[in-house]
């Protein structure tokens, strides 16, 4: 028997930051995994980043975690998504190098003095006096641990689909399923559903007609997701864009029902956000065409992701309609899609910490949550990392407000509303995205990670010397006026209005399509445009950004009138019949987690208010427990 604080099991992106961060807090942490050579796997889509997700990725890294320096040692291709917006909006993107995304993610683990590794399949979860106590594996191997935390990801019972002929117990392609544990923990009482997810066929690019293909190259702009390091980039690589026609059509047609989602082999719901190939000649029988981007899998590979035909169909029916697109007459496929189904459990059993409801020490991040994404999956792991750690040490935990991080909206919809089907973060489910913005991750959360003492010196010294020269960039726009003669060929270039007499930079810069690294180059002065990045959208949005702190000053407000534990919902007949069955299923820890959850009206609230109000003189009334 080994003794750690916390066991992390589960090797994949919410393992990995869950690892660095309870490590980073101080806990002697033990990485358990089937297989040590995968950690850090991309499992899919070999990229990182995107709308909503990007930002996740520099708020992972505000707090110590490793996606973001991972990602900049591995990008082969990097975009800045929504360029033709305003910057407030923009989002980033990076095309990774498989391979060496995950051994960057390996080392910069190793790099973590507290943290252990071990290979091995858990198969049970030990328990003392109701409390979580240690993991056994299936060779017998014991480890105990005052706190766990499971990362599972699609391992849990998973089950590969390629048709309806062929099935095969996997966690993903090549690696077994977690069979076991996932029996062992239903005898817990937990609530367990099913889910599915899919990926697409990989290609040999030597067989494409790249150059027929509109070619899509990345940005020429340097950019780092991480604030602690500008390390040098791989060399950048193109994606290339085609679409399918009428051929793929009629092809998904005639095998749809060899299709094991239309075939009936498959129960689980899947992503409506990312549909397979059927769904979307299903669903959509008025398109005649669908996208494909072809992406590349790495530097020392010709192999490509087929982004765009995620498929449960019979590998030969897969060849078959990939022959069918443009430029693809002639593929060679190098491995199939699948669909995947797996375990999960609905997250309104779990506390906003990441702490299974009743089972103290036990946590659970990641796709066993019922999300879908790296960058979901990164964010749970580092909140359920730091909490566990905080278990171990009796500190407070850490739960981050919605309008606070990304990751607060995320785990806030997971625990508050639940979900039916893989949740997906996009920028439409925050209140506050003006206020969570790529640029300003590391302002909003160094506060948090220098209170946990999550970053060492030298990023301490990184960051605040960043926030210092965003500050000075400020600062000199609001104070420096510049000449007309300056800025005349600038503003004629752009067709803006021309200036008769000095003006503020501030001033200026709140016209469409004028940046402050354009009108300090007026001056003769070249600024670090990712560092005026901030500078430029608090004054541009000035106004908007005030709006919306006032909005999540109300919200906080809400946050901080808690709910007691000893309400007994369902005896509230001052609520909806509905309110009170979600607020029981449910139980929230504040009137603002109350109101986010589907059902609860702004009448329910007051009513609660007022049962909370009685109720604290004579808790032994007949409507509390």
């Amino acid at each position: 028997m080994v003794d750690f604080d916390v066991i992390v099991v589960g090797g994949g992106h919410a393992g990995t930051e869950a690892s660095a961060l309870a490590s980073r807090c101080g806990a002697r942490t033990l990485l358990l995994t089937q297989n040590l050579e995968t950690i850090g796997q991309m499992s899919c889509n070999p990229a990182i980043g995107g709308i909503a997700k990007g930002t996740v990725v520099r708020e992972v890294d505000a707090l110590g975690g490793i996606m973001g320096r991972a990602t900049d040692l591995a990008r082969i291709q990097f975009r800045m998504l929504n360029r033709s917006k305003g910057p407030a909006v923009w989002s980033p993107r990076a095309q990774c190098d498989r391979g060496l995304y995950r051994r960057a993610v390996r080392m910069l683990l190793e790099q973590h003095a507290d943290l252990r590794f071990a290979q091995g399949t858990v198969s049970r979860f030990q328990f003392k006096d109701g409390r979580v106590t240690g993991v056994e594996t299936l060779d017998g191997r014991q480890y105990r641990a005052r706190a766990i935390v499971l990362t599972a990801g699609t391992f849990l019972r998973g089950r590969i689909h390629m048709g309806l002929e062929t099935q095969i117990p996997a966690g993903r392609a090549g690696d077994s399923p977690s069979v076991e544990l996932a029996q062992n923990l239903a005898t817990y009482g937990l609530t367990v559903e099913r889910f599915k997810t899919g990926t697409p066929p990989r290609i040999d690019g030597r067989s494409v007609r790249l150059d027929r293909l509109p070619r899509q190259d990345g940005d020429e702009d340097p950019y780092w997701f991480s604030y602690f390091g500008r390390v040098d980039h791989p060399k950048q690589m193109p994606c290339y864009l085609t679409t399918t026609g009428p051929e793929l059509r009629e092809i998904i047609e005639r095998h749809l029902r060899e299709s094991a989602l239309y075939g009936g082999a498959i129960s689980g719901r899947g992503p409506r956000y990312c549909p397979s190939i059927e769904d979307k000649i299903v669903r959509f029988p008025n398109a005649e065409r669908h996208q494909v981007f072809l992406e590349p899998e790495g530097l020392d590979t010709h192999e490509m992701y087929v982004n765009g035909l995620s498929t449960s169909l019979p590998p030969h029916v897969q060849l078959e309609y990939l022959r069918s697109v443009s430029g693809l007459e002639q593929v060679e496929m190098t491995r199939p899609g699948y669909a995947i189904e797996y375990d999960y459990f609905p997250p309104t059993q779990l506390e906003s910490t990441l702490q299974v409801k009743h089972v103290p020490g036990l946590f659970f991040a990641g796709q066993i949550n019922g999300t879908t994404g790296y960058e979901e999956a990164a964010g749970q792991g580092v909140i359920a990392g730091i909490n566990a750690a905080a278990h171990v040490f009796d500190r407070d935990p850490l739960v981050l407000r919605r309008d606070e991080a990304f990751i607060g909206v995320l785990i806030d919809d997971l625990v508050s509303r639940g979900v039916d089907e893989p949740y997906r973060l996009f920028t439409s489910r925050a209140e506050f995205r003006l206020l969570l913005r790529q640029d300003n991750a590391l302002r909003r959360l160094l506060p948090t990670a220098e209170r946990l003492g999550l970053l060492n010196e030298s990023e301490r010294g990184l960051a605040y010397g960043r926030l210092e020269a965003e500050e000075v960039i400020l600062k000199r726009a609001q104070l420096t006026k510049i000449l007309p003669i300056r800025v005349e060929s600038l503003l004629e270039r752009l067709g803006s209005a021309p200036i008769d007499e000095p003006v503020r930079i501030a001033e200026l810069v709140r016209r469409p399509g004028l940046h402050l690294v354009d009108l300090f180059e007026c001056l003769g002065e070249r600024i670090d445009e990712a560092t005026a990045d901030w500078a430029e959208i608090e004054i541009k949005y000035s106004g908007y950004l005030e709006r919306e702190r006032d909005s999540a000053n109300r919200l906080s407000r809400m946050n901080e009138f808690e709910l007691p534990d000893w309400l007994n919902y369902p005896v509230l007949a001052s609520l909806s019949y509905e309110a009170r069955e979600k607020l029981n299923r449910v139980r929230p820890g504040n009137l603002g987690q109350a109101g986010r959850i589907p059902g609860v009206s702004p009448s329910d609230l007051q009513a609660l208010v007022l049962e909370v109000m009685r109720g604290r003189p004579r808790r032994e009334g007949a409507c509390f427990t």
